[in-house]
């Protein structure tokens, strides 16, 4: 199965649940978003790398990367592997120049760990498919915009919760994706592209 390379552009709170982040990843040579919802420390742990802050103590992932240095193993990749009624399931590709091993782990931690390794991140065309949203008529100016905005964003944009989103129809909920990416609200589309695929 052919892996497509995806890259970070963006971080933002979630705006209908708290303590929860939306991680936006992009392919690289395309179009299509891949947002994850995510929890309030991973996303801590994600940020503090991208941003290079060296916390007092070692976070998690940093011991994850001492522990794996101390065994002379380096992580080779990350890959969104999978997608199963929502939920998405990531492996850690590691090697120790001989042997090869992947490790099963939430998206969240695997890009957290990946951060600390330099280690690109993957995944496949199946996944994209299913659960990527594609950006129409974007410029460069707007994919610049969206890699600045790391830290939390403060829209004030009101989010539709799940159980909200089964009271409409297939089309009310397409066009409520629509209007969703032409906000740039990945949060809320992510949400409606869940809700869509429940019902396939």
């Amino acid at each position: 199965m052919d892996k497509i390379k995806l890259e970070i552009l963006g971080l933002s709170s979630s705006q209908s649940q708290s303590g929860s982040f939306a991680l936006v990843l992009g392919e690289i040579e395309g179009s299509r978003r891949l947002p994850i919802i995510i929890g309030m420390f991973e996303a801590q742990a994600i940020a503090i790398e991208i941003e290079k802050i060296i916390p007092n103590r070692p976070m998690t992932h940093d011991l994850f990367k001492s522990f794996a240095q101390s065994f002379e193993y380096k992580v080779e990749e990350i890959i969104i592997s999978d997608l199963k009624e929502g939920v998405f399931f990531a492996k850690i590709v590691c090697s120790n120049g001989t042997k090869s091993i992947e490790i099963d782990a939430r998206p969240s931690d695997a890009i957290a760990i990946g951060l600390r390794f330099d280690s690109p991140i993957y995944t496949y065309e199946s996944i994209l498919a299913e659960a990527g949203i594609v950006l129409t008529d974007e410029s460069e100016d707007d994919i610049a915009e969206i890699k600045s905005e790391i830290k939390s964003s403060s829209k004030k944009q009101t989010a539709s919760k799940s159980d909200d989103l089964k009271n409409f129809s297939v089309d009310k909920l397409n066009e409520l994706l629509n209007e969703a990416i032409e906000k740039e609200d990945y949060e809320k589309a992510a949400k409606i592209r869940d809700e869509l695929s429940r019902r396939n």
